[in-house]
């Protein structure tokens, strides 16, 4: 198989020559082994993995002789040997040498139960999120169009794009789904879950339940792009509220699920005010959800962002990283689905599954445009085929260009 280019490749060659340690982290599968072992410029380095249990046992007998070998390191899953990091630390004290190690892991190495110390001033982490819209077509080397127009503020030009499609939706960007190389990908997801289950939950923390934790995980994924509740999702899973939080977080370590905070005027009021929750990957999403044929599905609108979400936070990851997504909520009067923030600027987006749109669709970006000074353009992103003008600092803009 050709291996396909990941676009925060160019984030990470960077950071490689500022910072002694550079971590990747991201859901199990989605292509870090595959980044480390076959992207040009990482090949050089010295590669071991803590999925070889020599190597683990050598790390965890004599963590200082492990990491004084010459040249570059690049651990994978380290996540299975927690205490490097502490190790990791005192010899990036002795010698902060750019780019000496590189980690790669499916849990976010801060949260890890049993970790006393964190990489803080020595270390960046970058997410890979699934394969994106931009890099299934091999479209990396073009800028975004959100970059593009954050630095214009101008609609860039964009070729006629092909509307996104149910089976985009359905195989989402997982590898070995997106790029058609299992048969049923049904089984392959169920797979998937059940590694997740019987593997890396077990490794992050002890699951008294774990009947009920794989119900909270299909419940998340009935309320993709919904507000989380976890009092609400905990009370239909028959769980109580600080269980069914402490389960949504780990489910949130291990990047099953992404948390995008309300855009306020007040930065101290976006901690308080409830998030979004999205599945990671829209066609998980769909098969946790028992979805299998998005006609005439009354969650198709949901799946639909949710793989809108999982492609704007993987450009802005990668190309963005000064940016920040958020979503705009006025209770029980206007919302927008997503805000990117950027040095002070933003835009509004709202997304349409729908080729046409209608009045009501634009009320609340006309909502936020006028109480939000520094918006430079509100964004209907439907699924058609051509751009256009619809109103005042209001566009219509393809999905399939905005994600391009």
């Amino acid at each position: 198989m050709t291996y396909i280019e990941r676009e925060i490749t160019i984030a990470i060659k960077k950071a490689l020559k500022e910072m002694p340690v550079v971590v990747i982290t991201g859901m199990r599968q989605t292509g870090k082994t595959t980044l480390l072992q076959k992207q040009t410029e990482l090949i050089g380095r010295r590669y071991v993995t803590f999925d070889d249990f020599a190597y683990l046992e050598a790390a965890k007998l004599n963590p200082e002789g492990f990491l004084t070998a010459d040249g570059p390191l690049t651990i994978d899953e380290a996540q299975r040997c927690p205490e490097i990091l502490t190790t990791i630390k005192r010899e990036v004290d002795k010698n902060r040498q750019p780019g000496r190690f590189l980690l790669s892991g499916s849990a976010n190495f801060s949260l890890l139960k049993g970790i006393s110390e964190t990489l803080a001033g020595r270390a960046i982490y970058f997410t890979l999120h699934p394969l994106s819209y931009r890099e299934i077509n091999k479209k990396i080397s073009e800028n975004p169009f959100i970059l593009q127009f954050f630095q214009t503020q101008k609609i860039p030009a964009r070729k006629e794009t092909e509307p996104i499609t149910d089976e985009d939706i359905l195989s989402g960007g997982m590898p070995p789904v997106c790029l058609g190389l299992v048969q049923e990908r049904g089984l392959w997801f169920k797979s998937f879950e059940q590694t997740y289950l019987e593997r890396d939950v077990r490794d992050l923390s002890q699951i008294t339940n774990i009947i009920a934790f794989r119900q909270l995980i299909r419940l998340s994924a009935l309320r993709t792009g919904n507000l989380l509740s976890p009092s609400e999702i905990g009370r239909d899973a028959k769980l109580t509220t600080a269980t069914a939080s402490r389960y949504l977080s780990l489910l949130e370590t291990s990047f099953i699920i992404n948390r995008i905070p309300s855009f306020l005027r007040s930065r101290a009021s976006r901690l308080i005010k409830s998030p979004k929750m999205y599945i990671g990957d829209s066609g998980l999403a769909c098969y946790l959800a028992g979805i299998q044929n998005l006609v005439d599905e009354p969650l198709k609108g949901a799946m639909f962002e949710t793989y809108v979400a999982q492609q704007l936070l993987s450009i802005i990851g990668a190309r963005c990283p000064d940016a920040e997504l958020f979503f705009w909520n006025v209770q029980g009067r206007n919302e927008v689905d997503f805000v990117i923030e950027s040095q002070g600027k933003c835009i509004a987006i709202e997304v349409k599954a729908a080729s046409r749109w209608t009045e009501k669709d634009l009320s609340g970006l006309r909502a936020f445009l006028s109480s939000t000074h520094n918006c430079l353009i509100a964004i209907l992103a439907y699924n058609g085929r051509d751009a256009v003008p619809i109103g005042e600092k209001i566009w219509a803009i393809p999905v399939s260009t905005l994600i391009s």
